[in-house]
């Protein structure tokens, strides 16, 4: 407890001695930028996109929310929700100059952007020339925010809220932050190697695919898992969740061409092709395998589709989004249906299996489908042909992979010195709404007494031994 006091009293004071910092000279905007012109149409539409990116964080927590048993589901949508606000406040301190700020050494931004001082109303040409810089700051934080969202799905049900806070401030600095600016970034060395990500295939989805796995392997497997029966207690509002992703994805990857134009709508119009044959796919792989179509399997496809189409939205079209989509909706089933069953790792929502295998594989299609008669400004693909784009994009991969598994394990592990990341036995058999948050999601009465019935009446103010933990409502 001294431990979580004395980490709130230093944050305090960090935010404190950042504010002089923060507002030092905001006003200040590049001279250079005053010329540039304002476009209306753009500027509403990248306005719209980010709003639509930002439902998607909360429609995250639904989807992840309905997929974990009854005693965690407003644990497990708290994490995304807070994270909202959470990163919200980073990018404007330091998030934002520290991935799009100009160069240091190809690998970061500087802090010309602290606290979003000289950054203004007026466009800046190196990263958007008809749009306010402000419009390009809160669409790119949208993108900040749901990323550490996506990890929360790998360590569901067992990490306790302090160490989770800690982890995510940590990981959008140090990870998400300098891979953004080595493929978004004027001056980063991935960008000028020529790797193509649209909308975040290797910046968003590889790296918080990966990082999740490792922070399943870290904190292990759940307590029961393997025996215990862990099913989804609420589907209709993972369902539901699903729905709003997909929704909110249009602005992810129709936003990121950053402007009212041809090229936003073919990205629209691939996106959902993609998502549609990986909710086909999946299903499908799921009724041959299985014996049975489910709905989970529908929004886990769409999803994986979503997660696919995505680093080469803006790059490939639609027959291409079609393959693309069909392999991402089949290859991410088998990664969670029979590849994690082998291994037996517990990524609790498979965002490593959705995240990871799927963001992996956009990523290299990228390098096969692309297209400048897609998009000029981009390059051609293997089946254009152009072999070294493959070649390029797999180096993409291969640095995102290193750089989020070997930086999520040693800031666990840094974690872990100074606060427990996991909650202890008792606590994951009462649950983490009750025992992180001391709040139920749902509050079942008896309906002849009248009184709340509470994980088939195990009181939340009690140990519970382990006869009644197997008991315990899955």
């Amino acid at each position: 407890m001294k431990k979580v006091r004395l980490s709130v009293w230093l944050g305090l004071l960090f935010m404190t001695l950042w504010i002089p910092v923060a507002f030092a000279d905001e006003a200040a905007v590049p001279a250079a930028a005053e010329a540039l012109a304002v476009d209306p149409g753009d500027t509403a539409f990248v306005l719209l996109s980010a709003a639509l990116v930002m439902l998607m964080t909360p429609g995250l927590a639904l989807f992840y929310g309905g997929m974990v048993r009854t005693k965690n589901a407003l644990s497990t949508i708290m994490q995304s929700f807070f994270i909202v606000g959470l990163i919200s406040v980073q990018w404007v301190l330091w998030g934002y100059s520290l991935a799009f700020a100009p160069d240091t050494g190809h690998l970061i931004g500087g802090f010309d952007w602290l606290g979003l001082r000289g950054v203004g109303q007026s466009p800046n040409a190196d990263y958007a020339a008809t749009i306010p810089h402000m419009a390009f700051v809160i669409f790119q934080g949208m993108f900040a925010v749901i990323t550490p969202a996506l990890i929360t799905g790998s360590f569901a049900e067992r990490m306790k809220f302090p160490a989770f806070v800690v982890f995510t401030l940590a990981w959008a600095t140090l990870v998400y932050d300098p891979v953004a600016h080595w493929v978004w970034g004027v001056g980063g060395w991935l960008r000028e190697l020529g790797v193509l990500d649209f909308a975040g295939g290797t910046v968003v989805h590889i790296l918080s695919g990966v990082s999740g796995l490792v922070v399943a392997l870290v904190l292990g497997k759940r307590k029961g898992y393997g025996s215990d029966v862990m099913l989804p207690h609420h589907l209709p509002m993972t369902v539901l969740g699903a729905a709003l992703l997909w929704f909110g994805w249009f602005g992810f990857n129709a936003g990121s061409a950053l402007g009212a134009n041809g090229l936003a709508a073919s990205a629209f119009v691939v996106t959902n092709t993609a998502a549609s044959a990986a909710a086909v796919a999946w299903v499908s792989a799921e009724w041959y395998h299985r014996g049975k179509p489910t709905i989970l399997g529908a929004a886990s496809g769409c999803i994986a589709g979503l997660v696919a189409i995505t680093p080469g939205a803006g790059f490939v079209g639609p027959l291409s989004s079609v393959i693309i989509g069909l392999v991402a909706g089949g290859g991410c089933y088998l990664a969670v249906g029979i590849l994690k069953a082998k291994l037996g790792y517990d990524d609790s929502l498979d965002a490593f299996g959705v995240h990871g295998i799927g963001g992996t594989w956009g990523a290299v299609a990228t390098g096969l489908f692309a297209s400048k008669d897609i998009n000029p400004a981009g390059a051609d693909g293997l089946f254009f042909g152009n072999a070294g784009q493959l070649a390029t994009q797999l180096a993409g991969v291969a640095a995102s992979w290193i750089f989020a598994a070997a930086m999520t394990f040693l800031i666990l592990k840094a974690i872990g010195l100074i606060l427990p990341l996991r909650a202890n036995a008792e606590q994951e058999v009462r649950g983490l709404d009750i025992t992180e948050h001391g709040e139920r999601g749902y509050a079942y009465q008896d309906f002849l007494t009248g009184s709340p019935i509470l994980h088939r009446g195990l009181s939340p103010e009690k140990p519970v031994s382990a006869t009644q933990a197997s008991l315990t409502n899955s």
